[in-house]
């Protein structure tokens, strides 16, 4: 029987967290094998051409605000060239007075500093984005094209193996080494290290060696909308993103004297289905309404001409699922991105590079992470206690890999 490749750090998936988590392992001269279902990169979610980068502002969880807010530099380091667009406004919501001092010591209390955020009143927002709504406005913010980036990040390079149309359907422990199998039960790769970035096919994969993740789809749907120069929307369109209920990105030209506008994204909890949906174009052409606050627009106006449909994958508590496994030596975890692929993933390749190649976490120190917010990250989370003993590693309630709060600050 012949013996089964060998390689000391295999990444299962090839969408956007596993492309960027080979890539800086390959970067630090480390050889890293990649390996995909599909026959090429970005073939699930990160298959998007339109995906939004942009710190989290609300007044929701202090940590995911923290969160979020390195997360976008780590990503703005790492693609803001590739910026397709630049420049965000997110309108402050209907009912809600504008108050820029108020914002302002917000935003500051958040560590996001003018360059990255900043209060607009409408006639501001109006130069920036063409919109007259009050907000904040994200001068560095922007779209990235993740198939495109996720192709790049994948170039040849020596320390780089990539297999391809290789389903991993199980994992053992043997010894020192985990055993990838394959959908025909056979064992083709042992490797030391296994970082599982594969989305929603995670949790399958995770529950061979007895790991529950409260994983979920949730279905969006992206509309592409036609609209005639003689419409009354064409005078409003945005010439920067507007950000909030949904989103959207500057109208393009199109042919025959018409603009082409793209509109999202529905939500769709607990959905996969990838077919485009008719009753998802008009949730966004709702969406489109309260963007520009527009509510008398004649929504028939904005006539769909196409679509993107994507499967996100989340958490129940809505934030990524990033780190190592403790009860499970050797087996790393980059899932849960939701809508925010391009922020989590450039945190994930600098944490995960971090832990198994016991790096000192300077950058991410230095940006504020501490291991506080490593817990709120780490599958341990949802695990702590709760796991019976298997392949003879008993449960645990180690905290993630990370330095101390002391080193930390």
């Amino acid at each position: 029987m012949t013996a089964p490749q060998h390689h000391p750090i295999v990444v299962i998936g090839a969408g956007i967290a596993g492309a960027t988590i080979a890539r800086e392992i390959a970067s630090r001269g480390h050889a890293v094998c990649i390996v995909e279902s599909a026959g090429a990169p970005a073939a699930g979610c990160s298959n998007h051409a339109y995906a939004i980068a942009h710190p989290h502002i609300s007044r929701g969880s202090p940590k995911l605000l923290q969160l979020t807010r390195i997360a976008f530099e780590l990503a703005y380091a790492r693609w803001g060239d590739q910026w397709v667009h630049r420049g965000a406004l997110q309108p402050t919501k209907d009912g809600i007075a504008f108050d820029g001092a108020v914002i302002a010591q917000h935003l500051t209390q958040l560590g996001l500093p003018t360059t990255t955020a900043y209060p607009v009143a409408a006639e501001e927002a109006e130069q920036l984005s063409g919109v007259p709504r009050a907000g904040v406005w994200f001068p560095t913010a922007g779209m990235l094209n993740l198939e495109k980036t996720t192709t790049q990040l994948l170039l040849p390079c020596e320390q780089l193996t990539q297999l391809y149309h290789l389903r991993i359907e199980a994992l053992h422990r043997e010894g020192d080494r985990w055993l990838l199998i394959d959908a025909a039960k056979k064992i083709t790769i042992s490797a030391n290290t296994v970082i599982v970035a594969a989305g929603l096919s995670s949790k399958q994969l995770l529950s061979s060696i007895q790991i529950k993740l409260p994983l979920k789809a949730v279905r969006g749907q992206l509309s592409f909308f036609q609209i005639n120069h003689e419409s009354s929307w064409a005078a409003r369109l945005p010439s920067a993103i507007i950000c909030g209920d949904g989103y959207c990105i500057p109208a393009s030209q199109c042919d025959k004297g018409k603009m082409r506008w793209i509109v999202g994204s529905s939500f769709d909890e607990g959905e996969d289905d990838l077919i485009p949906r008719d009753e998802s174009d008009r949730f966004n052409q709702e969406q489109a309404a309260g963007l520009l606050n527009y509510a008398v627009g004649n929504l028939q106006e904005l006539v769909p001409d196409g679509q993107f449909v994507g499967v996100r994958c989340v958490a129940g508590d809505r934030l990524p699922i990033i780190g190592a496994l403790p009860q499970r030596p050797g087996v790393f975890v980059a899932t849960a991105l939701g809508s925010r692929g391009i922020l989590w993933s450039a945190l994930a390749a600098k944490l995960i590079a971090d832990q198994v190649l016991a790096g000192d976490f300077a950058l991410l120190t230095r940006l504020g992470f501490t291991s506080a917010l490593a817990a709120a990250l780490a599958p341990d989370r949802f695990l702590a206690g709760a796991l019976p003993p298997s392949l003879g590693v008993l449960a645990s309630n180690s905290k993630p890999i990370l330095p101390s709060e002391s080193r930390a600050r």
